[in-house]
């Protein structure tokens, strides 16, 4: 055997052993996908997205590029993307709020059900009840004995009215017989930010968001949703643990695109994401978001959207929350 064809030899059995890429339908994708995230960048669901988009481009040799549209409660970044041709080339990167809005907003100009197409869940993140320093209660029962002593004087802050962690502090206040005063800032960021100061006391935020400032000494955690201890808080009990069972308002985030996008683009996708969830570097990068993979179908994908829908419409009429 020369060496030409050693080479070549070599070149196959290097080739062989590489992991194989699936084709997309018709090549897809074969130009840039942008991915709509209806956030600023540098939060929790930010970064989600940019995990997810950076395992994609690199599992398909296309390119899949984070566009964030934050604003209205979500309502821009998701208006944009139900107007969107479907060819597979505008997606959204979904959150909790598609299951909000509805229920909260008045002459909403999207359907969730009509004008979106489930591709795949992708993660799951608790709430977590973070409070000041400053703050005397140290447990979730202490902060519901101190609301109850201080009626209408403790402040809870959020990333806006309506969003999934407005409606976590109503929901809270229901079943606990609490009063607080929810204070609604325009982004997560400036709530800590005042929450660190100690211009409001409370925040139900989502665990992506909450884990630098608690990792850093600057907030308190009291108790994290869901039914067991966040791995990256095992010291910080559940609200069943801590005396509220019933509490549960966990964050989600997954992918949708426009309507009537093809089927064969939409189960390419789901393909991919479900073989991204299985990889541990994926499932190590999510924990340390403070985050769970959450593998599915598209058409389960769907059917939890609706479900989650139902849920959070009980909270917003109890709260009597509604928007322009």
């Amino acid at each position: 055997m020369n060496f030409l064809q050693a080479a070549v030899l070599a070149a196959g059995v290097a080739a062989a052993a590489l992991p194989a890429v699936a084709a997309g339908p018709g090549g897809y994708p074969s130009r840039p996908v942008t991915i709509v995230v209806p956030f600023a960048p540098g939060g929790g669901s930010d970064n989600i997205a940019r995990l997810l988009a950076t395992r994609l481009g690199e599992r398909t040799k296309g390119t899949f590029i984070i566009e964030n549209k934050p604003g209205a409660g979500t309502n821009i970044g998701n208006e944009a993307v139900s107007r969107a041709s479907p060819d597979g080339q505008t997606l959204l990167f979904g959150q909790v709020t598609l299951s909000i809005n509805p229920a909260v907003y008045k002459g909403l100009r999207y359907n969730v059900q009509k004008d979106f197409t489930p591709i795949a869940q992708f993660a799951t993140s608790p709430t977590v009840l973070v409070v000041t320093n400053a703050m005397p209660a140290k447990t979730v029962q202490e902060f519901v004995a101190y609301a109850k002593a201080n009626p209408g004087k403790v402040n809870f802050g959020s990333g806006g009215a309506g969003t999934s962690v407005h409606l976590a502090g109503e929901l809270f206040a229901s079943l606990t017989g609490t009063q607080m005063v929810h204070i609604a800032y325009k982004g997560s960021a400036p709530a800590v930010t005042d929450l660190i100061g100690g211009q409001i006391q409370a925040i139900f935020d989502t665990a992506p968001s909450a884990l630098p400032h608690i990792a850093g000494g600057k907030v308190r955690a009291l108790a994290v949703t869901g039914p067991r201890r966040l791995a990256e808080l095992p010291n910080v009990p559940t609200f069943a643990e801590a005396g509220v069972p019933g509490f549960d308002a966990p964050a989600w985030y997954g992918l949708l695109a426009p309507v009537k996008t093809p089927s064969a683009i939409v189960q390419y996708l789901n393909a991919e994401i479900q073989d991204i969830l299985k990889e541990p570097a994926t499932q190590q990068r999510l924990a340390q978001l403070g985050s769970s993979p959450a593998p599915g179908s598209a058409d389960a994908f769907g059917t939890f959207i609706r479900t989650e829908s139902e849920r959070w419409s009980s909270v917003v009429r109890s709260a009597n929350v509604t928007l322009e």
